[in-house]
């Protein structure tokens, strides 16, 4: 096993550099041999969380062991361009949820492009580009006549059409991430620019056109991290819900009126707030869940129910910590991921309030 590279990783009250190439060793040893990813041993893969898993380690220079885990999704894509929900511990065989879920999907692109952006290599953007293609294909053909993308389709073929704003925002983000990639390889994609365009003017103009989810604390900041939501908008957001979901010393709420924090919402926050120029916020975020590293494994728990004080699940995800080194790479400055999140070099797509 390699030793990470995390000069970028150390952080005031989160990580030191020793910490910092633990939480690596942690993702790594969870990855199975093939690539794969999965939440830990024993539990199931999704797309979704083993694509920020292997971000994670392309911003800790682990690149060879961030490309096995996208070569993973490449030799595992289903024909119509998705991915089923859940596997055995990464096993791929072993389905344990048929269903195709769009900002599933839709992730491997933010996930390559990362990728791309830290190691310069085009070798790897060629393999990789049918398999981004066909996964765009495959959500948009859930897209909405308002522009917001269906949850997902089911194993018989079924569209679910109600659309999730957590889920849509990160499809906004993906989407992105794709037409970046289409324009580094000069095979312009003006679909898709319609489409990002019709998505986020649903998401900025229209929270009727999906499920009332606003309990839960992803459906508050998705829509600034997918990047639909910038500026003053985007901040003005942050501050309406933000006494509803934080708690103060222990991190963020995933749903009120619960009383449990979690860490991976906790990051993403963090990394939300970064990316609207609240990086001292976003530290305060990231100390405030150091509570929940386990010192053992550098891994995370993935929440703690803090009127029992008890951590619950008992379960170190990989993903948890994924999300938290993201958001420190982010704040220590690691071009690739600041501009993956950041927006930098990310195409708009169409103009948002053109069909007002």
């Amino acid at each position: 096993m390699t030793t990470p590279r995390t000069e970028h990783l150390v952080l005031t009250g989160v990580l030191t550099a020793q910490e910092a190439a633990q939480t690596v060793r942690g993702i790594l040893a969870v990855q199975r041999a093939d690539g794969a990813i999965p939440w830990f041993r024993g539990h199931h893969l999704d797309p979704w969380d083993h694509t920020e898993a292997a971000m994670a380690l392309d911003a800790a220079g682990e690149h060879e062991a961030a490309a096995r885990a996208y070569e993973w999704l490449a030799r595992h894509q289903n024909e119509d361009g998705s991915w089923y929900a859940a596997y055995a511990d990464g096993d791929a065989a072993d389905v344990t949820d048929r269903g195709r879920e769009t900002n599933f999907c839709a992730y491997i692109a933010v996930g390559v492009w990362h990728h791309y952006l830290a190691t310069g290599d085009d070798a790897f953007l060629d393999r990789m580009w049918p398999s981004v293609f066909a996964a765009v294909e495959f959500v948009l053909e859930l897209q909405r006549p308002g522009g917001q993308i269906g949850w997902k389709r089911e194993d018989d073929g079924t569209a679910v059409g109600d659309a999730l704003l957590t889920g849509s925002s990160s499809v906004h983000h993906a989407l992105r991430c794709a037409l970046a990639i289409a324009e580094e390889r000069e095979e312009p994609q003006p679909d898709w620019e319609l489409a990002l365009g019709a998505l986020r003017h649903a998401i900025r103009r229209h929270p009727e056109r999906f499920l009332d989810k606003n309990r839960y604390s992803m459906d508050w900041y998705y829509p600034v991290l997918g990047g639909a939501l910038t500026g003053a908008e985007a901040k003005e957001r942050i501050e309406r819900d933000w006494d509803r979901f934080v708690v103060p010393g222990l991190g963020v709420r995933c749903v009120v009126p619960n009383p449990w924090v979690t860490g991976g919402e906790s990051a993403e926050l963090a990394l939300a707030l970064w990316a609207v120029g609240e990086s001292d916020r976003a530290l305060e975020i990231l100390q405030s869940i150091q509570h929940l590293r386990d010192p053992g494994s550098g891994l995370y728990w993935t929440g703690y129910v803090f009127d029992s004080r008890a951590i619950w699940p008992e379960e170190l995800t990989s993903w948890t910590a994924g999300s938290l080194l993201l958001a420190v790479a982010a704040l220590g400055g690691d071009e690739a991921t600041c501009a993956v999140f950041g927006g930098d070099r990310l195409p708009l797509g169409l103009d948002p309030d053109c069909c007002q």
